[in-house]
C-alpha cells in the first residue's frame, strides 16, 4: 500500500488564509515542509480521501490525472473535506469526459444528503458522480481496496468517520483524521485488528484535547491502546496530520516532539509505502 499525503493541515491551512499570528508569519518565512494545504491523501493512486478547496493546487503541484479517479471516500461533511463547489465541476463543459467516466463518491448521510440535493440541481452531473450512504462498521469494496467506516470523535451533528483501507495484499491502514479519543464502538469494532500503517490527527500539535481533535499526548495514548489491543506492533508505521497553527510547532519543532514516540510527521507531498 502506497499512501500520498496531498496536504496536512486544518480547516484554515497553514499559513492561515487571514492569520497573522507567530506560527504562520514563521511558516511564510521557512517555507518548504512548513507550508500546509488542507488534508487529502491518494492512496495506491486509485482511490483519494476528502475533497479540499485545495484539491486542484494539489492536481498542479503532483501532477495528478483526476479525471480517471473513481474512488472519493469522504470523512464528514465540513468545507475543508468536502469542498463540493469544484465537485460540480465534473460536468461539461468544466469537464471533456468518456461516456460512462463515473466518479464513486462515498460518505455519511450528510455527506449523501448535500450531494444528492446538488445532483438534483445539477441533473448533468449525475452522468458523471454517483453518491454512495456507507454505514459504519460495514465493509464494502472501492475498486481493488477494501473500505470500513468507522465512527469518529468530532462534529455531534452527524455521523462523522474515520476508516480502514485494506489493498490486494491484505495491507491494512487506519486512517483516524478529525477525531478526538476514538469511541467505543470503534475500540470493540477494531480489537484484535493488526494495522500495518496508523494515521491519527496531530490537530493541537503539542497539547491535548481528545473530543474533537488531537493533539502528540493524545495520540500517544492511542498508540498505546493500539498496542494493548492487539492492532499495532514495533512493525507498525505511526503518522500524524491534519496540523493547525494553533499548535505553534512548526515542522522541525514537531518532528523533534514527536520522534521519540515513534511518530513520523506528514507534510505535504510525504509518502509512505507499507
Amino acid at each position: 500500500m502506497r499512501v500520498k499525503y496531498l496536504g496536512t493541515a486544518a480547516a484554515e491551512g497553514w499559513p492561515g488564509l487571514f492569520c497573522a499570528c507567530q506560527s504562520c508569519k514563521e511558516a511564510r518565512k521557512r517555507g518548504g515542509k512548513n507550508i500546509r494545504t488542507r488534508s487529502s491523501a491518494l492512496i495506491n493512486d486509485g482511490l483519494m480521501v476528502d475533497f479540499p478547496p485545495d484539491t486542484y493546487y494539489h492536481i498542479i503541484n503532483f501532477g495528478l490525472d483526476l479525471s480517471q479517479l473513481k474512488h472519493l471516500v469522504i470523512t464528514h461533511s465540513h468545507q475543508d473535506h468536502f469542498y463540493t463547489d469544484d465537485l460540480e465541476l465534473r460536468r461539461s463543459v468544466f469537464a471533456h469526459l468518456e461516456e460512462g467516466n463515473i466518479m464513486n463518491i462515498y460518505g455519511n448521510r450528510a455527506v449523501v444528503s448535500i450531494m444528492n440535493e446538488i445532483l438534483q440541481t445539477i441533473p448533468a452531473l449525475n452522468e458523471y458522480l454517483s453518491i454512495h450512504y456507507v454505514p459504519p462498521f460495514e465493509t464494502f469494496e472501492a475498486g481493488d481496496i477494501k473500505v470500513t467506516p468507522l465512527l469518529a470523535l468530532h462534529a455531534r451533528s452527524e455521523d462523522c468517520y474515520i476508516y480502514i483501507f485494506e489493498d490486494g495484499d491484505g495491507k491494512r491502514m487506519l486512517y483516524g483524521n478529525d477525531t478526538g479519543i476514538f469511541p467505543e464502538e470503534t475500540w470493540e469494532y477494531i480489537k484484535g485488528l493488526y494495522f500495518n500503517l496508523v494515521s491519527l490527527d496531530c490537530t493541537v500539535g503539542p497539547g491535548k484535547d481528545g473530543n474533537n481533535h488531537m493533539g502528540l499526548p493524545d495520540n500517544i495514548e492511542v498508540k498505546k491502546r493500539l498496542f494493548e489491543l492487539g492492532c499495532a506492533d514495533e512493525a507498525t508505521k505511526f503518522v500524524i496530520t491534519h496540523f493547525s497553527h494553533n499548535g505553534g510547532l512548526l515542522h522541525d519543532e514537531l518532528v523533534e516532539l514527536a520522534k521519540p514516540y515513534g511518530f513520523e510527521v506528514a507534510y505535504d507531498g510525504f509518502e509512505v509505502v507499507v
